[in-house]
């Protein structure tokens, strides 16, 4: 049986507090592996480790702090074959898709190695009489992340790749359920030439999130997660003095307008529909055609490429999608599902009892696909993170827009047509933090910043992009004068100069 270390100071360590958590395999339903869960006591001495370091972290130059991340980006090229493997063996998501968590948290990092000039302040000459104002950024201390079971790589260095990049040293307390790829890429960071304890991987339970909500040298908590749990990080990390974005769920709405070519629309959506088995954020579970005519033209479009959607084992590379994380996940979703059917939805295709030949106790489901779908049925409101479509029909693009609108989370949305005017007003006006036209997972490049609205987001300032550096610097201006020649007797007084 393997067993999964935390990383702390450089160094693999074994768990002390006694506790362990099962990974499991979610291909064939057996436990592969054991990762010990942290105690506060334990989380304590790896922010003791991190806090002694990043002062002199801290002090070396951005450019020199550059180099690691590029050196890193070098190294996770050069393993990648390796780390998407391990990821899909223990998430359940195909190489495929593995590959691509990796590369767009990658992408981050190729962000965060143009650090010196995004760290670059303002500058004013002349502000005043022999009067310089200029401004800087400077590391908040030590800082933490929290993140979730879906995108074990991605999303770590969304968090960890700009923040060290800054100066700061960084607790990562990764998803229990996917341990492995966090501590790997912590390595790997050693290796690049990161100074032993800047990051330090502690994994945990709810024991190990209250530790570091409450742990006065955390200065910053960084979350993926639920959004129950979200506002939880966002409230209790806030009450104790804390900077906090906290991201939480989402169901995001595909609008097909009667002009969208249907035949791209039904490959888009059953790509980010049943992509990684539903289990994205960004994925869009909910179609809006607009007009009956668009739906049942619509559906006719997708049924053929769900008859094509076989789950298979993660490492096939014939798989479309792999099973989901957990039996508890799969019990979940097969739980909404059920949830449509009673409250009246119309089910078109049912994924539920799929089983894969010498791998029955997988945690596989198949596609699922609703028609007739209510806004006030609970299992379109509430977020089922699987592999299942639901069709809302809109009888216009007002009632159409207004369902993402009104919908209380506010993560993504896309919208599907060839009239630009349309596009152009419904992105400008939809309530929904971002936005894709023609686009169907409109997750912005790194350069830019990530972060929906409503309950898909607690706190004022978005993932990545100049946003992520915001959240890990604070900002210290400086006023300056220069007397020249003789002591004048007139004093400097604020807020009038005598």
């Amino acid at each position: 049986m393997r067993d999964i270390p935390h990383y702390i100071n450089g160094a693999r360590v074994s768990g002390a507090s006694g506790r362990q958590g099962d990974v499991f395999d979610p291909n064939t339903g057996a436990v592969q592996a054991r990762v010990p869960l942290a105690s506060a006591a334990e989380l304590a001495r790896a922010v003791e480790t991190a806090k002694a370091v990043q002062p002199a972290w801290a002090a070396t130059n951005p450019q020199r702090r550059a180099r690691v991340m590029f050196r890193f980006k070098e190294l996770i090229e050069r393993d990648m074959d390796d780390l998407a493997h391990l990821l899909a063996t223990e998430h359940g998501k195909v190489v495929a898709d593995a590959k691509g968590d990796i590369q767009r948290g990658l992408e981050v990092i190729e962000f965060a190695c143009g650090i010196p000039h995004l760290l670059k302040g303002e500058y004013t000459e002349g502000a005043g009489p022999g009067i310089d104002v200029y401004s800087m950024r400077q590391p908040l201390g030590v800082v933490a992340g929290i993140t979730p079971f879906n995108f074990p790589a991605m999303i770590p260095m969304w968090m960890f790749g700009v923040a060290i990049a800054c100066g700061n040293a960084f607790i990562l307390k990764p998803s229990e359920k996917d341990p492995s790829v966090p501590v790997r890429l912590a390595e790997l960071m050693s290796e690049a030439g990161l100074p032993d304890g800047v990051l330090n991987v502690v994994h945990g339970d709810k024991e190990a999130v209250d530790a570091i909500l409450h742990h006065p040298d955390i200065k910053a908590v960084s979350f993926v997660g639920s959004s129950d749990i979200a506002q939880y990080v966002y409230v209790t990390g806030a009450q104790n003095g804390k900077r906090v974005q906290a991201m939480g769920g989402a169901k995001n709405h595909a609008i097909i307008l009667p002009d969208a070519d249907l035949d791209q629309v039904a490959r888009d959506l059953i790509g980010s529909a049943y992509g990684s088995a539903g289990e994205r954020c960004m994925a869009l579970p909910v179609a809006v055609p607009v007009g009956d005519k668009t739906a049942d033209a619509l559906i006719a479009k997708i049924l053929p490429e769900i008859e094509k959607l076989v789950p298979g084992v993660s490492t096939d590379p014939d798989a479309v999608y792999g099973p989901v994380v957990s039996a508890a996940h799969k019990a979940r979703v097969e739980g909404y599902i059920q949830m449509g059917v009673d409250e009246g939805a119309e089910l078109i295709v049912d994924g539920r009892g799929f089983t894969l030949q010498g791998h029955e106790d997988g945690f596989f489901i198949g596609p699922s696909l609703f028609d007739r779908v209510r806004a006030d049925m609970r299992s379109y409101q509430e977020e089922i993170f699987g592999p299942v479509l639901q069709i809302v029909r809109a009888k216009d693009l007002e009632e159409a827009a207004r369902l993402p609108s009104d919908h209380p989370y506010g993560n993504g949305v896309a919208i599907f047509t060839r009239n630009g005017l349309a596009a152009r007003e419904f992105a400008s006006k939809v309530n929904v933090g971002m936005v894709g036209v023609n686009v169907p997972i409109p997750v912005p490049v790194a350069y830019h910043t990530f972060g929906g609205w409503k309950r898909s987001a607690f706190g004022d300032t978005n993932q990545h992009g100049m946003e992520g550096v915001r959240f890990f610097t604070k900002i210290k201006t400086v006023t300056q004068r220069w007397p020249s020649g003789e002591v004048s007797d007139q004093a400097f007084v604020i807020p009038t100069m005598q």
